[in-house]
């Protein structure tokens, strides 16, 4: 047992859902669990149903048995077998521990926390990571985000073969005998993801006065001669990495604006591309792609009905989350090497379109490695 002054960590969640869970964990469990970091081991508490896969896939270093742990925790803590509950679980453990503090993440159960704290124990919410050397992908992660990046871009070329088969029917782009919509485009892409065993949930074919709204997903007749923006981020089924690739395409003839537009948002990004490297402010990332928008003549404002321009930021991290540190922003701090992050400068204007192009990449002492591949050709007659 440690001392009084010995700390352990917890979580309380599926792996299925919970980043944190699966990173620690290694293996996908649907239902939530709870796991414990203490004295430098790490311990997974899960039914006999998980048992025998957790206890033989999972990176943890001691798995138990939920039935016999309950059956302890009841015992130790003088209840009934039938009151015990995860939060009764994890009194028994920090008692075990011999422990008065207990970290756990920002997501943590309100109500497992409230039990802890009643049961006389300092709990501390760890604010931002929880595994901050998540922030720094390994060889092996960033193999698994190329190869989400691989389903994304499968995803992107099954659509522009579809634009390039369809006709131009008028007012509208049509199929195979039937009019193009969004919805019908998406299921195309995240079945060409489904192929390469990722999974593609909210894909964005945005077209139009759609397009600029940069999380618009989408929906009806896609029209000839408009800017569609095709954003898809699928995740692996096999490892929970993600991948996420932007690129824009227009059917029809594009307008000489339309094309200032595309030209100037790929400047962007490849402004951005190039200030990429260990030590760089993701802040100076981010403001040499504003720069090339401003000296270009493209203002962001607020109008009437919403923001135009550049309105978002320049990018993310990404790994087991879409979204996940470091950001790539104003005010953003020092990248690392090792982060994996996406450069997707856009360009959103009402009158003229939208266009967003997006790109990985795992940032290194000298400058960066690309995780994603695929062409910039756009405009599609």
């Amino acid at each position: 047992m440690k001392s009084k002054s010995s700390t352990i960590r917890l979580l309380y969640a599926a792996s299925e859902s919970s980043a944190d869970s699966l990173y620690l964990s290694g293996v996908f469990v649907p239902d939530p669990y709870l796991a414990i970091i203490a004295q430098k081991k790490s311990y997974a508490v899960v039914s006999q149903l998980e048992y025998g896969r957790v206890a033989k896939q999972s990176k943890f270093d001691e798995v138990l048995l939920l039935e016999s742990i309950r059956e302890k925790a009841a015992e130790n803590l003088q209840i009934e077998l039938a009151d015990v509950g995860p939060g009764e679980l994890m009194v028994y453990f920090a008692q075990r521990f011999a422990v008065k503090k207990i970290e756990v993440p920002a997501d943590f159960p309100a109500i497992y926390y409230a039990k802890l704290f009643d049961a006389g124990y300092r709990v501390e919410i760890v604010e931002g990571a929880f595994f901050p050397k998540r922030i720094k992908k390994t060889d092996a992660e960033a193999r698994a985000i190329k190869q989400g990046n691989a389903a994304s871009a499968a995803g992107i070329r099954a659509a522009e073969a579809v634009l390039r088969a369809a006709k131009i029917e008028g007012k509208r782009i049509v199929y195979e005998g039937r009019t193009l919509t969004s919805e019908r485009l998406r299921t195309i892409i995240d079945q060409a993801c489904l192929a390469k065993g990722a999974t593609a949930s909210h894909t964005i074919v945005a077209g139009g006065r759609q397009a600029c709204d940069p999380h618009e997903g989408g929906h009806g007749p896609l029209r000839p001669n408009e800017l569609i923006i095709i954003d898809v981020f699928p995740r692996v089924q096999k490892t929970g990495y993600h991948g996420d690739m932007t690129r824009t395409f227009l059917k029809g003839k594009a307008s000489p604006a339309q094309r200032a537009l595309v030209n100037t948002v790929r400047q962007a990004q490849l402004a951005a591309l190039d200030t990429v490297k260990a030590g760089v402010k993701g802040d100076h990332v981010h403001a040499a792609a504003n720069a090339v928008f401003e000296a270009e003549g493209f203002v962001t404002e607020r109008r009437k009905n919403g923001f135009v321009g550049f309105i978002h930021s320049t990018g993310h991290g990404l790994g087991l989350e879409v979204h996940e540190a470091p950001r790539v922003s104003k005010g953003a701090p020092k990248l690392k090497a090792g982060s994996v992050i996406t450069i997707e400068p856009g360009l959103y204007y009402p009158e003229i379109g939208g266009c967003r192009i997006e790109d990985v990449v795992r940032v290194t002492i000298d400058g960066y490695e690309k995780l994603s591949n695929l062409h910039y050709r756009w405009e599609i007659r």
